[in-house]
């Protein structure tokens, strides 16, 4: 990559990483008088640049080198870091919200309790090297089976702009972008990356034939209003689990089991393919 970078006549100024929190740093430091930052990294890494560099404008090239790289699969940027490099070289400037959460991070794909946290927990570094991204799906669809077969739904409690609404629930994400893994998967209807909200996605299968359904639908796109699902949009989000439950945010597990975020409408520019 740095050779795809130094042959375009490209002034590098390079920063390597040591642990979590040093690329939020790093691009904090040092960004200022660059055109942009590229990121070799996994979802955590880029959206640690990401939300050190909100509403700077500063435009932030994806270099994908984690296991899932959402963001860069949502938005069509090659998963070979070298030929990343060189589509984002003539690439175009993209928009794109960010979610802050209550104790400063942020995320820019999704944030969820239920399956999702589950799918992380579930997957084991061993399973990630051998598989990749279908790991994550293989933990996710087992622990979607399990808590489906077993009934394990839980009260979610959603406060969407100060709106509460108090549902049962199998999983809740919070979707800043709704097409996921290449566009395979629709985690909401009609969800854009740059329109200023976030989607709450509540599914709430009882039954393993209701959860399968739901899967259906996640891949067809579509949603019947049959209680199977409830979408939310708004600006602000609060969302807990009675019983408590692990939350995660763009991969990563956190400490909170409260979800509690405020969106920056634009507040990232993103690198992107040309048209």
């Amino acid at each position: 990559m740095e050779h795809a970078l130094r042959s375009a006549g490209i002034a590098l100024d390079i920063a390597q990483t040591t642990g979590p929190g040093d690329a939020a740093a790093l691009a904090a430091a040092r960004a200022a008088g660059h055109d942009a930052v590229f990121v070799l990294g996994g979802d955590g890494t880029v959206t640690e640049v990401l939300g050190a560099l909100a509403g700077r404008g500063i435009a932030v090239g994806i270099l994908p080198a984690g296991t899932g790289n959402l963001l860069a699969r949502a938005v069509g940027i090659p998963l070979a870091p070298r030929r990343a490099a060189s589509v984002l070289l003539r690439g175009e400037r993209r928009p794109l919200d960010l979610a802050r959460l209550r104790d400063g991070t942020h995320f820019a794909v999704a944030a969820g309790i239920g399956i999702d946290a589950e799918m992380l927990r579930g997957t084991t570094p061993a399973l990630k090297r051998r598989l990749g991204v279908l790991a994550y799906v293989i933990s996710g669809a087992r622990a979607a089976i399990a808590d489906a077969w077993l009934g394990r739904t839980f009260t979610a409690v959603v406060t969407v702009d100060g709106v509460t609404h108090e549902v049962e629930a199998l999983s809740v994400l919070v979707a800043n972008v709704g097409r996921l893994l290449d566009g395979w998967i629709t985690a909401a209807p009609g969800t854009s990356p740059d329109d200023g909200v976030a989607d709450v996605c509540v599914y709430a299968p009882r039954t393993l034939p209701q959860a399968l359904r739901v899967a259906w639908r996640m891949l067809r796109g579509r949603f019947p209003d049959d209680g199977l699902t409830r979408f939310y949009r708004g600006r602000t989000v609060r969302l807990e689990a009675r019983p408590r439950k692990a939350v995660e945010a763009d991969g990563e597990l956190l400490a909170d089991t409260v979800l509690d975020l405020a969106v920056l409408p634009r507040a990232a520019t993103l690198l992107v393919p040309p048209k």
